[in-house]
């Protein structure tokens, strides 16, 4: 069954609510569009770290060029990235001296033009545009992914809000809630006027028969609230038959006995081979290096390391440094994670860390606790999987190692394992997973054999792309 589309079921303390100068309609939209806004703006701070200059390829660093006289950022060269021509440097980022600040509020008068609810349903599936079903659920065989993330709209048009109120919640929910997970759709560029009013029209039409009562799903694997579990996953990423970084570790071994202009190669310091030299090593990382007075993590390490002891450049990102990153944490598969969590340089580093998680960044303002933390979108279709690792939890936030019996494995339940191969932790940053037991191959996603080849993933164990 569905869960009843209530504003009590909402994963909000009322406590936080009566904070807010809301009427009761906005507090019942609220429950409808947007998944449990957290309560007031996150303030998290800390001191930043010393001066550093990038040693990345270009698309890493996210560099401009022009491209018939227009400015567009330098893209992976992967076909998920390098059909993007969008220019997005007007947005903030993470980088500690990024000054940019995402648009104040802005409201807007709707536009006096007839809305088509037909085309305000080809923009709410669009996936050009969001696609909003990524986190609402709506009527229609035609819809997948069928989200969960924000509450059910199956019969929103039975509550008979004005259209001004539906219109100024899709361009900018901030205008009523003080934190919310849904993006300022108007506001950010996304939607123009025009075609929030479509959408406005199209909601309009979602109504129940009778009232309130969704109508019946054909399909019970298309709807998040009633679609069955999957099984445990198959594979493991340890298992180098299951895991295809292995390739990459493969042409590490080339990278590691490579001489470079000083006549060194990394065999030529580390005595003892690869796997005696190596092992271990990836579970201290990240940790404060005195030299370069900063936190680095092994990526970071062995773009300055590499260079002064071989003569050999490696950018990160570029096809070396994924490589020889592969290879050396596959050393330390299985290992626990032993990270220095006490030092004052690893606890400023982890305070930074922690202001990271909520700072809003990017066209659609959202910060990764949107995503990963289990009061917003953890856990949920067409979300991410849950981070044990609570940057508001203070302490309980550090690492802990447990064991496994079932695998006879230790691990880490608090952060994405810094040792495991690159099923588990694709270096540099552009993808990453939450480590599990047996979890899958990166890129990879369960399906029995027998399964309709649409069959999501279980949303609780779905990897962080």
């Amino acid at each position: 069954m569905r869960p009843r589309q209530a504003f009590g079921q909402l994963p909000v303390s009322r406590s936080r609510w009566r904070r807010l100068p809301l009427v009761p309609g906005v507090l019942a939209f609220g429950a409808l569009m947007v998944l449990g806004c957290v309560p007031g703006a996150e303030r998290h701070r800390a001191s930043a770290p010393p001066r550093w200059t990038s040693r990345a390829t270009p698309e890493a660093k996210g560099e401009v060029k022009e491209v018939d006289g227009k400015r567009v950022q330098i893209r992976y060269k992967d076909d998920a990235f390098s059909a993007i021509t969008a220019n997005f440097e007007r947005w903030p980022t993470y980088a500690y001296d990024d000054t940019r600040k995402f648009p104040p509020l802005n409201r807007i008068s709707m536009p006096s033009v007839k809305g088509d609810p037909r085309r305000g349903r080809e923009l709410f599936i669009a996936r050009d545009k969001a696609p909003c079903t990524g986190c609402h659920l709506i009527p229609g065989d035609d819809v997948w992914p069928a989200g969960s993330v924000g509450p059910d709209l199956s019969v929103i048009g039975d509550r008979r809000l004005p259209d001004q109120y539906l219109f100024d919640f899709v361009w900018d929910a901030r205008l009523f809630l003080p934190n919310p997970t849904m993006p300022p759709w108007g506001t950010s560029g996304i939607l123009s006027p025009e075609e929030t009013v479509h959408i406005v029209a199209f909601l309009q039409t979602l109504k129940g028969s009778p009232p309130f009562v969704p109508p019946p799903e054909k399909d019970p694997a298309r709807n998040p609230h009633t679609r069955p579990r999957v099984a445990l996953y198959w594979g493991d990423n340890l298992d180098p038959a299951t895991n295809p970084a292995i390739l990459l570790a493969e042409s590490g071994l080339a990278v590691w006995s490579a001489k470079g202009p000083s006549g060194k190669a990394c065999v030529d310091c580390h005595e003892g081979g690869l796997e005696k030299a190596m092992k271990g090593v990836a579970t201290q990382y990240p940790k404060y290096l005195p030299a370069y007075r900063r936190v680095m993590s092994i990526e970071d390490y062995l773009t300055v390391h590499a260079p002064e002891r071989t003569g050999n450049e490696m950018l990160a990102q570029s096809p070396a440094h994924l490589a020889m990153a592969i290879l050396i944490k596959m050393q330390s598969n299985g290992m626990p994670v032993n990270v220095d969590v006490t030092s004052p340089e690893a606890r400023a580093a982890y305070e930074r860390g922690r202001a990271l998680y909520y700072q809003r960044v990017g066209q659609r303002n959202h910060a990764c606790a949107d995503c990963h933390d289990t009061d917003r979108g953890a856990g949920r279709y067409a979300g991410c999987a849950g981070l044990e690792c609570r940057p508001d939890r203070n302490d309980q936030a550090l690492p802990r190692v447990v064991h496994d019996p079932a695998n006879d494995l230790e691990h880490s339940d608090a952060i994405p394992v810094l040792h495991a191969a690159a099923g588990d932790e694709l270096p540099g940053g552009r993808r990453f997973r939450v480590r599990r037991p047996r979890a899958l191959p990166h890129g990879v996603r369960q399906r029995q054999a027998d399964e309709r080849a649409r069959n999501p993933v279980n949303p609780r164990r779905a990897l962080i792309e």
